[in-house]
């Protein structure tokens, strides 16, 4: 029975915390242009300001604390990747870059292969 009550009471939080998110995300939008006589450096850091409050409020709800879980996840990940040197960078995009240009050079000479069949077969190759 607790653990239902709970989760309930969760819920209902974390849907309170959305609407606040909500109305904050809200009221900045329509604020920053029913100011619009005000400086557009003031209507930029004030909409900033909500943004930031209305991503910590929504960084407090379960949902919110995944993301952040992710994120941080995600970044130990990165930290764990092996880059390539810069001298394998140079290599591997030197070899794309001719397969793309001998791919556009196969495809040119296809082209003009079956240009040259059509008008053939069509009687307009003069």
């Amino acid at each position: 029975m607790n653990i239902k009550t709970s989760a309930q009471t969760t819920d209902k939080r974390d849907m309170f915390k959305w609407l606040i998110v909500v109305l904050l995300v809200g009221s900045g939008i329509v604020s920053f242009y029913y100011f619009d006589e005000q400086s557009v450096l003031i209507r930029v850091v004030s909409l900033l300001a909500i943004a930031i409050i209305a991503a910590w409020v929504a960084s407090r709800t379960e949902r919110g604390k995944y993301t952040l879980d992710f994120i941080h996840e995600s970044h130990i990940e990165v930290r764990r990747v092996v880059w390539p040197t810069r001298q394998e960078t140079i290599q591997m995009t030197s070899v794309v870059l001719f397969m793309v240009v001998l791919l556009a050079l196969v495809v040119w000479v296809l082209d003009g292969v079956l240009m040259w069949v059509l008008r053939l077969l069509t009687g307009h190759g003069g």
